[in-house]
């Protein structure tokens, strides 16, 4: 008896709703269509004024998406310098930063006594507030330059650069120690020194750790450095322009800038996944 039910449960057909969670090509598919159909809905009930009428604000704070766009056009060649000078601190801010968290994961990995510190250190400056950090950073720089612009600038990498050793190290330091079973054994038993085993263990085992932590970091690079530009002393930068305009009550614009820093995280999380595939295809 047991028997036959058994074999009308295998026997069962699938609903459809489960058929379609189940196919692969639908569950790539969702990962566009969802959010697609999300921003359409939000868009459509931001310029019937819904979210208005929802938030209780007007079309003064809340501007229209056609009145921003209208703005982004007119003010493009200022949008695209500040963007510039965003870009450019996120992008070697990320850079020196994922080496130098790296490098520590490194030695922390092979030296653990002398490496578990420095991963303790730049683990303390992922819970520092960047609103916190970037002032004092700010002053510190004062004297590296006369130029101003240069000594911003340099006050908004170190920033950056904080914030993703942080996600670096802790990420690859994973990638360098959580080995296959007894693979680290075997290499001991062939006798490879510890350059050898790094090089040809270690290293490939940390790769998709590494864009585990570029999940993070490239995001939290820019707005990190959108962030530190509120406190900057050089008046350049997305996040720098949205302050001053939210001040000067100009909200149409400022909402153009803020529309310019979410296009900048979409497109460098686009770029980040493009690069990801095309390496990780190798890799594996």
């Amino acid at each position: 008896m047991e028997y036959e039910v058994k074999l009308e449960k295998v026997g069962r057909k699938k609903s459809l709703s489960q058929r379609i969670k189940e196919n692969k090509t639908w569950q790539k598919a969702s990962t566009i269509v969802l959010p697609l159909i999300f921003g359409i809905v939000l868009v459509g009930l931001w310029q019937t004024e819904v979210l208005h009428s929802w938030f209780h604000t007007d079309t003064f704070t809340l501007p229209l998406i056609n009145k921003i766009g209208g703005i982004m056009g007119d003010i493009s060649d200022k949008i695209l310098e500040n963007t510039i000078a965003t870009v450019e601190v996120a992008f070697f801010g990320l850079v020196i930063g994922s080496v130098l968290g790296y490098l520590i994961a490194m030695l922390a990995a092979l030296y653990p006594k002398i490496g578990s510190g420095g991963l303790s250190v730049i683990g303390a400056f992922a819970s520092i507030p960047v609103v916190a950090m970037a002032p004092v950073l700010n002053n510190w720089t004062k004297d590296v330059s006369t130029d101003a612009n240069l000594r911003s600038m340099v006050s908004k990498i170190i920033v950056v650069t904080l914030i993703c050793a942080a996600d670096m190290g802790l990420n690859a330091y994973r990638g360098l120690t959580e080995l296959k079973p007894f693979s680290e054994d075997l290499m001991a038993i062939y006798g490879a020194p510890k350059k050898i085993t790094l090089w040809k263990l270690r290293i490939p085992n940390s790769i998709p750790y590494v864009f585990t932590a570029l999940k993070v970091s490239v995001p939290a690079s820019i707005m990190t450095a959108i962030v530190s530009e509120y406190f900057a002393e050089y008046i350049t930068g997305v996040g720098r322009a949205i302050r001053e305009n939210i001040v000067l009550a100009q909200y149409s614009t400022a909402w153009a800038y803020i529309a310019t820093a979410c296009l900048i995280g979409v497109v460098a999380y686009v770029v980040l996944m493009v690069l990801q595939s095309i390496l990780l295809r190798r890799y594996h």
